[in-house]
């Protein structure tokens, strides 16, 4: 068994949830998972799952598609909101298309079908907490140089040796320190971003979030690459391409998770494919 909290410093079991209407199954299946050695719990509608997704800290969810009330669908798509860093494995006797097109979407780990093997489901798991946690250990790493980054971007000093990834130069600034774009108002001074929904939502920014947001906002409905907010929001040149889209994914990511917490919610961040980020106004 891949013990996923070792890799990180945690040396408790990874904690599965098996969400499944069908008794016997999930009893089955998370009494197998018990004995191979992970902490499980058990959900038997969608509205359970989402429930005890909001009140425990999941390392992987294993899925029906078919449920009563909340669909599948639903779960997944709340679930990343709830828990960003959650793996998704779905199982499922009703293969679809549209099912599998928003499993892509939701980013899910597999999508077996049942009936699947001890082997192959136990083989699955073990595999994706072995992902997720090199993920998590990649993360990390991104953590500690976005952090470096706002420091020396906060300070304005020179890199020092250890997070010395490229060549500083001054980022360009607005003069006036309020920024509103549509329904997003941004006060760079306090580094407090509030979105005008129903009820109004104000959040708390870091400097190199402020500095990312404030390049998109200048130019909405503008695509901007990695590179281009990494130079226009950041102030560096000369990034490693890996560095570069993983520093500016990660604060794009965490931005997100800020001013966009509703699923339903604006989509005032898009995504363009291939090519970067654009802020929508409406």
């Amino acid at each position: 068994m891949v013990d996923l909290r070792t890799a990180v410093g945690d040396l408790s079991p990874a904690r599965l949830l098996v969400v499944d209407d069908e008794t016997i199954l999930r009893t089955s299946t998370a009494e197998i998972l018990r004995r191979k050695g992970y902490s499980v719990d058990e959900a038997a509608d969608g509205a359970e799952a989402l429930a005890r997704l909001e009140s425990t800290a999941y390392d992987l969810m294993l899925l029906d598609m078919v449920l009563p009330g909340t669909s599948g669908v639903d779960v997944m798509r709340h679930a990343r909101h709830l828990a960003p860093d959650l793996s998704i494995i779905v199982l499922t006797a009703h293969a679809a298309v549209d099912s599998a097109i928003a499993a892509v979407k939701a980013g899910v780990s597999d999508y077996l079908l049942k009936p699947c093997s001890v082997e192959d489901l136990t083989l699955t798991i073990n595999r994706t907490l072995q992902d997720r946690a090199s993920e998590l250990r990649r993360q990390q790493v991104l953590n500690m140089v976005t952090l470096a980054m706002d420091a020396l971007h906060q300070t304005g000093g020179p890199a020092p040796a250890a997070v010395a990834l490229a060549t500083e130069s001054p980022a360009p600034r607005a003069p006036d320190s309020a920024v509103r774009v549509g329904m997003l108002s941004l006060d760079r001074e306090r580094r407090v971003a509030t979105v005008e929904s129903d009820p109004p939502l104000t959040v708390e920014l870091t400097e190199g979030e402020v500095s990312v947001l404030v390049a998109l906002m200048e130019h909405p409905n503008q695509v901007m690459s990695c590179n281009q907010l990494a130079s226009a929001a950041l102030g560096y040149e000369g990034m490693d391409r890996w560095t570069v889209e993983n520093v500016i994914r990660s604060c794009v990511f965490r931005l997100r998770q800020k001013i966009q917490p509703v699923p339903d919610g604006p989509n005032l961040i898009c995504t363009v494919r291939g090519r970067g980020y654009y802020f929508s106004p409406s």
